[in-house]
């Protein structure tokens, strides 16, 4: 995405009312930050959330979680966001092993205590990850949600909700398979990272159960791509869906899509949705 579109991006959100944009410190090598960090500049209504806890300075990208990583990393995210108090901060999908110790989660909680940070938590890529970090005090997680991947969201629901702790959900379109676009035999560039996400076969199986979504559409229900993100926002335990728009006309689109607020699909949608997706092997 070039830079000006870029650009055109953040403002056309901030115009439509989007007030939190996420991000990491990984991205195009903390370029994204600064990007951000500019373009809304004292704009104390908007909040940023970031991730750390990669370490690509080595010749092979390794995570890292220890106090002296982590504390600089931060202090190097603050200076790109422009930004004295970081909004969210988030641990960068860290195993349950780098949660186990208390250095991670005592290094973030530090900082918040500290009066540098509101709120910190774990970008988490499944539900064992997500509890351990509930259970040593993350306000918030980030979880893949889909309807290909609710399992996770299922389990930890009653922990989300006892401890009141703020929930994105990203990946909600399945990184462009719930769109609805793709043929059978849909091949990915080399350096395109859904390339290493299914294998042939999966993502045939995949397409082919996108039957089940397909009757969501209608009414006000525009599009698949709209169903598969009215079923993400439908649930109370999610606190704001994370997109991915690479333009102003895909940001139209989803804001448009996603309609004005509750109810995002009827209760006779959402059964009926459950049962055929329950029927092509998806439990939703």
């Amino acid at each position: 995405v070039t830079e000006s579109e870029q650009d055109k991006v953040i403002d056309r959100a901030r115009a439509l009312g989007v007030n939190l944009f996420e991000t990491a410190d990984g991205y195009a090598g903390g370029a994204m930050e600064r990007r951000l960090g500019e373009r809304l500049k004292g704009a104390d209504d908007i909040r940023i959330v970031t991730k750390i806890g990669t370490d690509r300075e080595t010749s092979v990208p390794r995570k890292r979680f220890d106090a002296k990583y982590l504390e600089a990393a931060f202090d190097a995210c603050r200076e790109r966001l422009g930004r004295d108090v970081l909004d969210v901060v988030l641990l960068h999908n860290p195993s349950t092993v780098a949660l186990d110790g208390s250095e991670a989660c005592e290094t973030l909680a530090k900082l918040a205590a500290g009066g540098k940070l509101r709120a910190w938590g774990v970008s988490a890529g499944n539900a064992a990850v997500a509890r351990a970090a509930i259970e040593k005090g993350a306000q918030v997680i980030s979880l893949a949600v889909n309807v290909f991947a609710a399992d996770d969201l299922a389990s930890l629901s009653s922990d989300i909700d006892q401890k009141e702790v703020g929930l994105l959900a990203h990946s909600v379109l399945a990184y462009g398979l719930l769109c609805g676009h793709w043929s059978g035999d849909k091949a990915f560039a080399d350096n395109d990272h859904r390339a290493e996400r299914w294998t042939s076969d999966e993502l045939r199986r995949r397409i082919r159960q996108l039957d089940a979504l397909r009757p969501a559409v209608g009414g006000e229900v525009l599009s698949m791509r709209a169903a598969a993100l009215r079923w993400v926002l439908h649930h109370r335990t999610v606190s704001s869906a994370v997109l991915g728009p690479r333009s102003c006309l895909q940001l139209d689109q989803l804001v448009r899509e996603a309609g004005k607020g509750p109810p995002y699909l009827e209760d006779w949608a959402l059964v009926a949705l459950r049962n055929r997706l329950h029927e092509v092997g998806v439990d939703a």
